[in-house]
């Protein structure tokens, strides 16, 4: 049998799942399982929900294997595998899902600004707390469609067009999500990033 490493593509790992090399789809897990647990905490908002519902996510997408035709990144297909587990999930526990993406780059922006901030004064440390905790409101508060394409873009780096794979929409609507979405944070946050 041979042996799976870092290096094989997706596509590899994928056809030697089918081959029976049933331990290629454990490095599959293990390749996405962080990205997939930061998309879905990002969507349900609670830690051990997001455990479980990638869990479930890699299980429908295990099962659904023999469906995966290559027309996409296998990541784009079990992307959209899990935004459709945890809407589902938050539908069957009585919550809206989000209406909106959390994305990359605003993230990083954010990350930046606080890095040139930074002091090691408690003043800024509580500056930093309620910027996060703004910026976390805000994300929480987007509708589903901006926060799903946001969180997709920012927090899991994929390309406008990955992103248009998986939410099944046009490259023009996915760029006004994102710049909706970060046109929306932004207006929340500034009034913290104002000089007092």
């Amino acid at each position: 049998m041979a042996r799976s490493s870092s290096k094989d593509t997706d596509e590899q790992l994928v056809e030697r799942v089918f081959s029976g090399e049933m331990r290629a789809f454990e490095f599959l897990v293990l390749r996405y399982q962080h990205r997939l647990l930061g998309l879905i905490g990002r969507l349900v908002r609670d830690p051990h929900e997001a455990e479980d519902i990638a869990q479930e996510t890699f299980i429908k997408a295990y099962k659904a294997l023999a469906n995966f035709r290559g027309e996409s990144a296998f990541y784009t297909w079990l992307y959209r595998i899990a935004i459709n587990t945890a809407n589902n999930y938050l539908v069957s526990r009585g919550r809206r899902p989000p209406d909106t993406d959390v994305d990359v780059d605003d993230d990083e922006q954010v990350d930046a600004q606080l890095a040139l901030a930074d002091h090691d004064d408690p003043e800024s440390f509580q500056r930093r707390d309620e910027l996060k905790k703004a910026i976390d409101q805000a994300i929480a508060e987007l509708p589903e469609d901006l926060r799903t394409a946001f969180s997709l873009r920012e927090f899991s780096g994929l390309s406008y067009e990955e992103i248009t794979e998986i939410m099944g929409c046009p490259v023009g609507t996915v760029r006004s999500r994102i710049f909706r979405a970060r046109e929306a944070i932004d207006n929340k946050i500034r009034p913290l990033l104002e000089p007092d």
